[in-house]
């Protein structure tokens, strides 16, 4: 207190609570003559500043000047009195400004007001208020100056980055802290703020209660940091969104761990459960979330989940490799995803779509995709789907794109077909076997080996063959059996097959689903196969009418088999025209 006399003048004394509360009690009694006071630098305790406050609103008080304040932190309660229209701040306990663009000047000033004795904050609201790094290093050192009343601060939505993330560290770290709610969200805080973070509550953990992280990048290690020190009394938000804490919460409890924590994800059979896509989508997409490779194997994905895939693709994650095998996508599943894989910001290495019942235009929807963005996937697993007519040449096609990073892809249901279809080129040069329509091997000793490799390729649906040439390959009738097996098997494109040259003992066609039996007989007279067959085995197969024909042909050919037309009788009453064949060549 200064008081001004002629003679001397009195330097500043420590006024205590006990003090001005007689001053307060004296200028009650005596209120029309002072009209200057001076309290700076005094501590007014918890209700000091309130009963002086009160004498204010007296009418009989002439007190015109009040000084409690620095100049900065007047000047902080003059802009909040303006703004707030509150009559005093320093009765404020909770102090809302988001919103508002202050600027380093008022940040300065605020934070001279909170660090004076006579504030007595909890709960600090500075949600997007544009403050700097520099802004926020003011207001944490007005904190540390007075730390003992803040409860609540939010400083979400503004830019600290990772120096403002360690001046707030500082805060925490300080003994008299007792801080229950940090809001950081929004705070452009990255990997190393999040360890500065870990390490101060580590060191001081006895407050906190309530931590919010959403939308900030904790990086790859980050996260695993923060889970060190987390306690059953700390909540701490990481996730943008709601859906995703839900997500979160419910894979913790299915996989034993967060998946904030896995760079796989494995979600494979039941594992998803009552986890809806639109959650799972909102994890994905957080920064938080580390995952680069997701298993979805044998899960029933609807159309709607692949959109939700799709909307995945589409952000700006670190997804690397999706595994969707047995998943029934079929056609309109995949055209949805290709929706995502088009998209630039889709950084995709790995997709893998076996057996999801794609046909035709799955893999045309997959080709024209891939063409929009060829830089990243650089393997397609596409084993156990049906490509029809065009599809293998569309894909084939997208791997002449220069910008192509396609390195591996795969369409074959064994590894027999891959490995035919590297000696058809290794032999042949072709650049994929599996365009072309004619196979010549004639002359080549194949073997054992090679033989069920190229059995395996006639097997699978992508093989489009219609003709096949294996005269002169040594061919024995074990090989035979095994071609005649695989052909049974895809026999919709196969036209032609000359196993001429040969010494084929039997040869097998029974439950084939041929029709045309002239046609076949025709065939095998030209290409001069029948001298060596010793028997022709045609039942179960729909022949109808074409019976007739049939004897017709090889009595014409050069043949010399003789048809046994007591056999032919007996089985001519067969239901559907089942026809049971055997021409058995006159040794």
């Amino acid at each position: 207190m200064r008081v001004h006399q002629k003679s001397r003048e009195i330097q500043p004394i420590q006024v205590s609570y006990f003090i001005l509360t007689q001053i307060q009690f004296s200028l009650r009694s005596n209120p029309s003559h002072l009209i200057e006071l001076d309290l700076t630098g005094n501590d007014p305790g918890q209700s000091g500043v309130k009963q002086l406050n009160d004498l204010l609103q007296d009418p009989n008080c002439q007190l015109k000047t009040l000084r409690f304040l620095s100049p900065a932190a007047e000047e902080a309660c003059k802009y909040l009195n303006k703004v707030l229209h509150t009559k005093n701040p320093l009765l404020l306990r909770k102090l809302k400004l988001s919103g508002r663009e202050l600027g380093d000047t008022q940040v300065n000033q605020i934070a001279a007001l909170l660090q004076d004795k006579h504030c007595k904050l909890n709960t600090l609201m500075l949600k997007n208020n544009r403050i700097t790094e520099k802004g926020c290093a003011a207001l944490i050192s007005a904190f540390n100056s007075n730390p003992s009343n803040l409860k609540e601060l939010d400083l979400s939505g503004n830019k600290l980055g990772n120096t403002g993330m360690e001046k707030i560290c500082l805060l925490l770290e300080n003994p008299q802290c007792k801080l229950e709610k940090l809001k950081l969200s929004d705070c452009s805080i990255t990997e190393e703020g999040y360890k500065a973070l870990a390490s101060a509550l580590r060191s001081n953990p006895s407050h906190l209660i309530e931590l919010d992280l959403t939308g900030n990048d904790p990086g790859q290690s980050g996260v695993k940091e923060f889970k060190k020190i987390l306690q059953d009394k700390l909540t701490i938000r990481f996730l943008k969104s709601p859906a995703a804490e839900e997500a979160c919460d419910y894979l913790t409890k299915v996989l034993g761990t967060s998946p904030l924590l896995l760079k796989e994800l494995d979600l494979s059979e039941k594992k998803l459960g009552d986890l809806n896509g639109e959650k799972l989508s909102a994890l994905l997409m957080d920064s938080h979330c580390k995952v680069e490779k997701i298993k979805l194997n044998n899960c029933k994905l609807t159309e709607k989940s692949c959109q939700v895939l799709a909307n995945v693709l589409s952000s700006k994650t670190i997804l690397k490799e999706m595994d969707l095998n047995n998943s029934r996508l079929l056609d309109s599943g995949v055209k949805e995803i290709c929706e995502g894989l088009k998209k630039h910001v889709c950084e995709l290495k790995i997709l893998r779509l076996s057996n999801c019942g794609i046909t035709e235009d799955g893999y045309k929807s997959l080709a024209s995709a891939l063409k929009s963005n060829p830089s990243h996937l650089i393997e397609l697993d596409l084993t156990g789907n049906d490509p029809g007519q065009s599809g293998i040449k569309q894909l084939c096609d997208f791997l002449q794109d220069p910008n192509c990073q396609l390195k591996t892809l795969r369409l074959l249901q064994s590894p027999d077909a891959v490995e035919a279809c590297k000696y058809l080129n290794d032999v042949l040069h072709l650049k994929n076997p599996l365009l072309q329509s004619e196979l010549n091997l004639s002359g080549r000793e194949l073997g054992d080996t090679r033989v069920n490799q190229i059995a395996a390729l006639l097997q699978d649906k992508h093989c489009k063959i219609s003709t096949l040439n294996l005269c002169g390959c040594s061919i024995t009738e074990k090989q035979c059996l095994i071609l005649t097996s695989a052909l049974k098997s895809n026999l919709s494109h196969l036209r032609e097959l000359d196993l001429s040259g040969n010494k084929i003992k039997t040869k097998d066609l029974n439950d084939c689903g041929i029709t045309d039996v002239a046609c076949l007989a025709q065939t095998l007279a030209e290409k001069n196969a029948l001298q060596f067959l010793k028997e022709l085995d045609l039942s179960n197969n729909k022949i109808g009418d074409s019976k007739q024909q049939l004897i017709d042909v090889l009595r014409n050919s050069n043949c010399k088999l003789s048809l046994e037309e007591e056999v032919l009788r007996s089985k001519t009453t067969l239901v559907d025209g089942l026809l049971g064949l055997k021409l058995k060549r006159n040794l």
